[in-house]
């Protein structure tokens, strides 16, 4: 995924699951890992780290 794609997941999923996006990119990540989908486990896990940047420091 291309990081104009990610920064539009991330940006949709924290604008309808505010705090919680985080940690539901995370729970995504972690099914795709436990499928064995490495790529989509990766996207995910980029998706995560864009929240985390949307959120601002100090808000882990």
């Amino acid at each position: 995924m291309d990081a104009l794609k990610t920064a539009q997941y991330a940006r949709a999923l924290y604008s309808v699951h505010g705090d919680r996006a985080e940690a539901e990119a995370a729970q995504k990540m972690r099914e795709y890992q436990a499928t064995g989908n490495t790529q989509e486990a990766q996207n995910w896990q980029a998706v995560r780290r864009t929240i985390r940047q949307i959120r601002g420091p100090n808000q882990s």
